[in-house]
């Protein structure tokens, strides 16, 4: 699953990257942890060319309570056992809660990195996944459905991020799923109310673990009231070597050894 990410890029920078305006009704606060039931920024089929605030947990329209699907599992009812070599059919296009807006709801949930931790310890021992070369801010792939409250009349937009098989860099920090990280040449096509459904699940794939890492942090984060820059600070080390180089005739490797900080700037681990 995924139930945790952060986003701190300004305005100017979402609307650059992802082509978008920010308008004025949407007051934009930079957050180290988005979590369920928070509003966050989206982009959707529906409003291409501008970013929208939904509330993180999806209702779908038909319920009548609300509820909080976080994440949709591209393998839907298939792949039980979480195998990270799975292949097969994906089930989202048949369950209840998603069939509908996987077809005509997708949405792009901008972000910076995001918050996991083991299978088993959960938030207890989280880490934070981030793209390497300073990709960010990149899009999960989403899915939003519009619920209205029956008691309140009030309508509530909200979205899940899509989950599928654990890449190398979730095996290796012992969690048994993947957001759908999407390549940004394939994020107009997500968004494309003509893209056939074939094409919408073929692109229910995990992002690369070579192109990706994450590093160790305090479970302060288990908090969803926290939010301040000291939860991503690095608690150890990065679980992958990176090299950067310095020089024509240096190299720095990073992500091994012992030195305190660990390679990091401790004032901005993700280089934002």
């Amino acid at each position: 699953m995924c139930g945790r990410y952060i986003l701190i890029q300004k305005a100017e920078v979402l609307e650059k990257r992802f082509g978008v305006i920010v308008p004025d009704t949407v007051h934009l606060t930079p957050s180290y942890n988005i979590a369920p039931g928070k509003l966050a920024p989206v982009i959707t089929n529906e409003h291409p060319l501008e970013i929208q605030m939904f509330r993180f947990g999806l209702t779908p329209s038909w319920m009548t309570k609300p509820s909080f699907f976080i994440n949709a599992r591209a393998e839907g009812d298939h792949n039980s056992d979480n195998n990270p070599g799975y292949s097969g059919a994906k089930g989202i296009i048949t369950k209840p809660a998603f069939r509908k807006a996987i077809r005509s709801q997708r949405c792009l949930i901008p972000a910076d990195a995001f918050i996991e931790g083991p299978e088993k310890e959960k938030l207890n021992k989280p880490y934070v996944i981030y793209l390497r070369d300073k990709v960010r801010p990149f899009a999960f792939a989403g899915i939003w459905d519009c619920w209205k409250n029956p008691e309140t009349e009030e309508l509530i937009n909200s979205f899940a991020i899509i989950t599928t098989v654990a890449n190398e860099v979730m095996q290796k920090i012992n969690h048994h799923r993947s957001p759908v990280i999407l390549h940004q040449s394939d994020e107009k096509h997500w968004l494309s109310n003509s893209l056939p459904l074939s094409e919408v699940t073929r692109l229910l794939m995990p992002y690369p673990g070579v192109l990706m890492n994450a590093y160790p942090i305090a479970p302060t984060i288990k908090n969803p009231g926290a939010d301040d820059p000291g939860l991503i600070h690095p608690a150890g080390q990065r679980i992958m070597i990176e090299t950067v180089i310095t020089s024509r005739s240096e190299a720095r490797i990073t992500g091994m050894g012992s030195n305190k900080n660990f390679g990091f700037d401790e004032k901005n681990p993700l280089g934002i």
